[in-house]
């Protein structure tokens, strides 16, 4: 009788466990990570001229350099009224869109700073560029697209590595400053450091950039590379860059020394 009562209350006991594991939610895997859509931005006037002529012109894969170094914040309400003057829509329209703005000023950036090529390094005459760099010990030298230094690595943590490119010639593509990612990426992240961060404009006289810097002749030339903005951005960009004429090849040359 015991033994009986005994099985029973075993069977009782492997129902209900059964029971309870059948109830019991199996967890779900993890999402996998969604990637952003890209989308390539239209050429500048400089890299459609350069498609004629011949010449250095932007890579494609640069905009999707460009487009993944993007922190949120450079997607949101934060940098509408700075981007105003160049895409009036830019609050209504979709993150891939924006993206595709976002490289579209950088290549139009690149085109007034280095003239699309990557290798180019600089030397300025200019006294407000005759700043003695922390990590090289060189003052006025500026490389690379988007003409940055190698004190930017300590400053916004972009990944040059000086002590490894002094291994190289002057102008080699090895370069860590020279690879287009890492000046790019490191772009992104100075532009991040003003506007998000330190709340500045876009054009104001202390920008990183003399190019965007109003009334300078480098912003004339910058100015003028923005006047294909992708369509969807508006008419006003376009109409922003009719206002300023196209600089002489003298201006071309006393704003890039």
């Amino acid at each position: 009788m015991l033994r009986a009562e005994r099985a029973m209350t075993i069977a009782a006991g492997l129902v209900f466990a059964v029971g309870a594991a059948g109830c019991r939610k199996t967890p779900k895997p993890p999402l996998a990570p969604q990637t952003v859509a890209m989308k390539p931005a239209p050429p500048t006037p400089i890299d459609e001229r350069r498609a004629e002529v011949g010449g250095p012109m932007w890579d494609p894969a640069w905009d999707k350099i460009v487009e993944e170094a993007l922190p949120p914040e450079m997607l949101s309400a934060a940098v509408e009224r700075d981007v105003r003057p160049y895409c009036p829509r830019f609050d209504t329209l979709s993150e891939r869109d924006k993206r595709a703005f976002w490289a579209y000023f950088f290549q139009a950036l690149a085109g007034a700073e280095a003239g699309l090529k990557p290798t180019v390094r600089a030397r300025h005459s200019q006294p407000q560029m005759q700043v003695r760099d922390g990590v090289t010990g060189l003052e006025g030298r500026t490389e690379g697209l988007l003409q940055l230094t190698y004190e930017d690595e300590k400053r916004y943590g972009c990944d040059f590595d000086y002590e490894a490119d002094r291994r190289f010639p002057a102008g080699d593509p090895r370069r860590t400053i020279l690879q287009p990612k890492n000046n790019l990426d490191c772009g992104v992240r100075i532009l991040d450091q003003e506007l998000i961060q330190e709340h500045k404009p876009l054009l104001s006289r202390t920008e990183y950039w003399s190019t965007l810097q109003p009334g300078t002749v480098s912003y004339r030339v910058f100015a003028r590379q923005m006047a294909n903005v992708p369509a969807y951005c508006g008419q006003r960009a376009a109409e922003h860059a009719v206002r300023h004429p196209v600089p002489t090849q003298r201006e071309l040359v006393s704003a890039s020394h």
